[in-house]
């Protein structure tokens, strides 16, 4: 197609390599700027806080207490399976926001409802498995 045949005031897209390149170097001039400053806040934190190792400094300790006992603990698994149910919600949720977006779009919407039923069956039937086993019940 001739620049005669697609109208006087479109004009044809020219990519100059210079004005590419250059805003990669602004991006790598920024990172490396952000490097630098962190580098240099944890260099001054070196060279400015007092050095003084005492006994009680290099003691291990949880949360302000003393060590007691073993290094070893039981922990409730419970917590875990919270946790664990709460990352797999989570995580699941962030899928609504592309699907919502694409339900949008049209052509998409019957097949996307369709789908986005079907991956919450799943999750349905994941709470339904756990509400069964007891894992959601607090004891």
């Amino acid at each position: 197609m001739r620049h005669r045949d697609r109208g006087a005031d479109v004009r044809e897209p020219t990519v100059v390599a210079a004005d590419y390149f250059q805003t990669y170097s602004v991006v790598g001039l920024l990172a490396v700027l952000g490097v630098l400053f962190v580098a240099v806040a944890f260099g001054a934190g070196r060279l400015l806080r007092p050095v003084v190792p005492t006994p009680e400094k290099l003691l291990t300790y949880e949360c302000g207490v003393d060590p007691v006992g073993e290094g070893w603990a039981h922990t409730q698994v419970r917590y875990y399976v919270y946790a664990f149910l709460y990352v797999i919600f989570a995580v699941d949720s962030i899928f609504l926001f592309p699907w919502a977006t694409v339900f949008a779009a049209p052509g998409y919407g019957a097949t996307t409802l369709v789908e986005m039923f079907i991956f919450l069956g799943f999750l349905a039937v994941g709470l339904l498995y756990a509400y069964k086993k007891g894992v959601l019940a607090w004891t």
